[in-house]
């Protein structure tokens, strides 16, 4: 019983707080009422809303104690939370119904006119009824966990003026002669807001992609301007780097051992797909000069500028000082942190070409990827189109026995969570040999979609039955008909479904993880989450990649925004 009363009472101190805050609405609309407003009746509504609400909190004072937790300054508003099975929660849901229906005719004036309040009230009583019966059959125990929250009073009071500055805002709007513009430019603020939130994310890939591995572990905290390191050239005469020709790419390596006759044998550290291979440089050796970092240090109280020639074990640098030109030609051995880099504002483009580098060779540097993903959106976007127009068509306009029943049917496939067909559509195309091939991915684009279905038969519905009667007197049939007469009337479904399907063919994910076996017939939305895989320590080249992944579907969305916002807005309209 004690925790029924405090269930009850949690429920009266929350009703009692929302008819206050409806009690303070209400005064606003009535001070600030227009003259032939019905004053009487509001205040008659006010009235009962104020003491209704009063005599809830008033009834509920002592729940926050029985919570059992001590209380400080501020606004304790009592919680619960029960952990009891269904039964009782439907017993729970209904008995809340019934008192919301209660609560509402109360808070309003009084009628004798009204009386279908009793009969809702009822209704939810009779299932609370229901369900408690139903609970004690099945029975499960039923636990009550108490808690509270504090409020603080200066979270109160802000609650409190923002409440009232949104009243008295929205009765100046209706009042107001230039309500509409202020509208407007609220809405199109609001939106520019919006634009700003979403873009964010973007924003940041896009910066992220040229900057430097530092810039993500930087002690300045969230870095938004890239930065680049400056380098100079540098021939080491101790360690030569050595330029040659391997498998139609430049490559560079390190000389790991001179032969008698001039040749060298070379360890390539350029290109990473080609990264610790050997291969015998013949003579001539071409050497090449390495890009080291700039530094700056102090030299004698003096600040000074040099190029790092060596990285040592201690995590020091060999620095030879350039600047000041007295100090030119001096080596230093900088202990760490004595000689960080010279970086200044700028984009790293290379992080776009090393992020094709670091992938497999069988890529061809990424355009395996793009090949494989460009056949999938192709024939996906071919088969949605001709497939799903074409049946919609004959659900549209072809009439035939069960029509309506056979679309309902192919509406409630929408209903099928892609869980449930994912095991035996894989058992299907093991079956017929598929697995490690693109077909999964692509042959079931001909056979229809429910949503493109539905959306192409209500475009059908909306096109003028003449037009069709026309093509017939013409001696068309229901086929050529379908072909050169509806379907040039559905551009803008045309466009909508074709940038879907394009967008879900190039970020589908999924299939390929369920299908694809091998590297070489991967597309670009699986081929980035393995990068992710492997790259995860270099975040610039990784939004490098996936900047590249993603720029095709924006270029196709900002080119065919038009068809696509037209289409939107008409399917939205009555039978289209």
């Amino acid at each position: 019983m004690a925790d029924l009363a405090y269930l009850i009472g949690v429920l009266a101190s929350w009703a009692g707080w929302l008819l206050a805050a409806r009690a303070v609405v209400m005064a606003l609309q009535l001070a600030l009422a227009r003259p032939w407003t019905d004053r009487r009746a509001v205040g008659v509504s006010l009235a009962w809303t104020a003491s209704l609400g009063g005599g809830l909190l008033v009834l509920s004072g002592g729940v926050a104690q029985a919570a059992g937790r001590p209380l400080g300054g501020g606004v304790p508003i009592p919680i619960f939370w029960i952990v009891a099975p269904w039964t009782a929660w439907g017993a729970l849901a209904c008995a809340a119904a019934a008192i919301g229906t209660a609560l509402r005719h109360f808070a309003s004036p009084p009628s004798q006119d009204d009386r279908s309040w009793i009969r809702v009230a009822l209704f939810w009583t009779l299932g609370a009824a229901l369900f408690g019966v139903l609970h004690i059959v099945v029975g499960g125990p039923v636990e009550l966990l108490r808690g509270v929250a504090q409020v603080p009073w200066i979270a109160a009071v802000g609650i409190l003026i923002l409440l009232v500055g949104a009243t008295s805002s929205m009765v100046w709007f209706q009042r107001h002669p230039a309500a509409k513009t202020l509208k407007l430019g609220a809405q199109h603020l609001a939106l520019a807001v919006g634009s700003v939130v979403f873009g964010l994310p973007f924003v940041w890939l896009l910066l992220t992609s040229f900057k430097e591995d530092v810039d993500m572990a930087s002690p300045e905290g969230l870095v938004w301007i890239p930065k680049v390191t400056q380098t100079v050239p540098y021939y080491d005469p101790e360690r030569p780097l050595v330029e040659t020709q391997l498998e139609g790419f430049t490559a560079r390596g390190d000389i790991l051992q001179r032969n008698p006759d001039g040749s060298a044998v070379i360890d390539i550290a350029e290109p990473y797909m080609l990264r610790g291979r050997t291969v015998t440089a013949q003579p001539p050796l071409r050497i090449v000069a390495r890009q080291v970092p700039l530094a700056h240090l102090t030299l004698d109280g003096r600040k000074a500028r040099g190029r790092v020639v060596q990285e040592l074990d201690d995590g020091g640098r060999l620095v030879e000082v350039f600047d000041p030109p007295e100090m030119k030609g001096r080596l230093v051995q900088a202990r760490p942190g004595e000689a960080p880099d010279i970086r200044q504002p700028g984009l790293r483009w290379q992080n776009y070409w090393e992020a094709l580098q670091y992938l497999p060779p069988e890529a061809n540097l990424g355009l395996a990827y793009l090949n494989n993903t460009l056949i999938l959106v192709v024939l996906s976007v071919i088969g949605t189109l001709l497939s799903s127009s074409l049946v919609a068509y004959g659900f549209a306009r072809i009439p035939f026995p069960g029509r309506e029943t056979l679309f309902l049917v192919l509406l409630g496939t929408m209903m099928l969570p892609a869980a449930v067909t994912m095991l035996p559509n894989f058992l299907i195309f093991r079956w017929l040999g598929w697995v490690d091939t693109l077909m999964p991915l692509w042959v079931p684009a001909f056979f229809a979609s429910a949503f493109n279905v539905f959306l192409f038969r209500q475009f059908f519905l909306g096109i003028p039955k003449e037009l069709e009667d026309a093509a017939t007197l013409d001696g068309c049939n229901p086929l050529r008909t379908y072909w050169q007469v509806m379907l040039p009337q559905l551009k803008p479904a045309v466009a909508v479904v074709a940038i879907w399907t394009f967008m879900g063919a190039w970020n589908n994910f999924m299939g390929p993880l369920i299908f694809i076996n091998s590297s070489e017939k991967m597309p670009i939305a699986y081929a980035v989450q393995l990068y992710q895989a492997d790259r995860a320590a270099e975040p610039g080249l990784l939004m490098a990649f996936a900047t590249m992944s993603i720029v095709p579907v924006l270029a196709v969305f900002f080119f065919a925004q038009k068809y696509f916002i037209e289409g939107v807005s008409l399917s939205g309209l009555g039978g289209r």
